[in-house]
């Protein structure tokens, strides 16, 4: 499957932004989609993941509450909605896909090319 994230941009604490990620190839549905950011330092750290129907979702500790995931398998498109956005947010944001638990970080076997989010103070 190939992935092609967009949406990224600039924005002032507090905005929101959504990013989309667009999958192609008949199996998007089968995958457990992903996302993950790489911050300024280089860390990457997971964001947010869908199971392939979209009943379980799981974040990270510091965007409960503020971002949000959700997928339209009919479109092999899966979405992150990031509000009250801050400049600690600010990092390239990937899109991913793997087979496996939707708590597991590390089964991502595909993956896209990121889009940057920049939050300003």
């Amino acid at each position: 499957v190939q992935l092609q994230a967009s949406g990224g941009g600039l924005v002032q604490a507090g905005g929101s932004l959504r990013l989309s990620c667009a999958g192609s190839g008949r199996t998007f549905g089968s995958f457990v989609m992903g996302w993950f950011r790489q911050f300024p330092s280089l860390e990457r750290e997971f964001v947010s993941a869908i199971t392939w129907s979209g009943d379980i979702t799981h974040y990270t500790d510091s965007v409960k509450g503020r971002f949000t995931i959700s997928r339209d398998n009919a479109k092999n498109t899966v979405f992150l909605q990031m509000n009250s956005l801050r400049p600690e947010d600010t990092a390239v944001y990937y899109c991913a896909a793997g087979r496996g638990s939707v708590y597991d970080t590390r089964m991502y076997a595909y993956w896209g090319q990121g889009t940057q989010v920049t939050v300003s103070s």
